[in-house]
Order: C-alpha cells, then structure tokens, then sequence
C-alpha cells in the first residue's frame, strides 16, 4: 500500500458539490492499494498512521506527537493513482493498482481497522471509486509518503 500523509488544519471531501467528510487538525491521508497488497499492508500502514509523530509538543518543539497524542481527526481519500507508472510516454499505467472490486474490499476492511486502532469517530472518508473535490489547509507543509513494500516494512 502507499500513502501520502499531511498534516492538516482541517481537510474536506465534496462529491458532487456535498460535503461527504470533513475533519478539522489532523491528517489527510492518500491511500493507493496496488495489486499485491494484503491485510498485512493495511495493518503497517494503519500503525504508521496513528504513531507518525509529525505534530509539535505543547513547547513548540517539532516530531513530537502523533495524531493519537493530539486527539487529531483522520481523513482518509481511496486514490489508486498511487501506482500509477509514469516511465513510459506520457499516459500513465494502472496496472500495478488492485482492481476496483478488490480493492474497494480491501480498503473497506482498513477503515476498519483504524477505526478499531483509534477512535472511530475522529476516522472519515472520501467516497470510494466517486470523482471528489478535495480541499485542506496543509501545516508546514507536513507531508510524508509510504510504501509499505518499498521500504520493507511487509515482506513481498
């Protein structure tokens, strides 16, 4: 799975000019499956989410806390753009993506389970496979990527 995490002053998902999800100071999070990830993947990236210290202490003093320190909102986005391949020509390639059907079950069952791992009402999200408006208001800019095959956090 990849994800690209932000920390956010606050975060929105509008689907067909309705707010579906908002949050206020937390994390917007990307979240791409590709076609070899399994619950092993969700559960690693659920664990980097929620301990990810990128927020500042109470001093001032920055990489101190996590989301959960904060009693921070999640808002979670479906985006398998994540695995687009870009190397040749100009049209990018999904198909190292897991396949809509699959891949909607997958992320279904990750909601879940940060849900379970944090506090299920400060965990929201997009619409899954809808054409979305996202809009957030990034601190910093904070913002970090993971794959948790690229840097070994889950064996392939």
């Amino acid at each position: 799975m990849r994800a690209v995490v932000q920390r956010v002053a606050s975060a929105s998902v509008t689907v067909d000019s309705e707010t579906v999800s908002q949050i206020s100071q937390g994390l917007m999070v990307l979240v791409g499956i590709g076609k070899d990830d399994t619950m092993a993947d969700a559960t690693t990236l659920i664990n980097k989410i929620i301990r990810l210290r990128v927020f500042d202490d109470t001093e001032g003093k920055m990489w101190k806390r996590s989301v959960k320190d904060i009693d921070g909102d999640v808002l979670c986005v479906s985006q398998f753009t994540l695995f687009a391949n870009t190397n040749k020509g100009y049209k990018p390639d999904f198909h190292h993506a897991m396949a809509s059907d699959s891949s909607r079950e997958l992320y279904s069952s990750f909601l879940e389970k940060l849900k379970e791992a944090y506090i299920p009402e400060k965990i929201k999200d997009g619409r899954f496979g809808a054409m979305m408006n996202v809009s957030l208001t990034n601190e910093g800019p904070v913002t970090f990527t993971i794959d948790t095959r690229k840097l070994g956090y889950v064996d392939a």
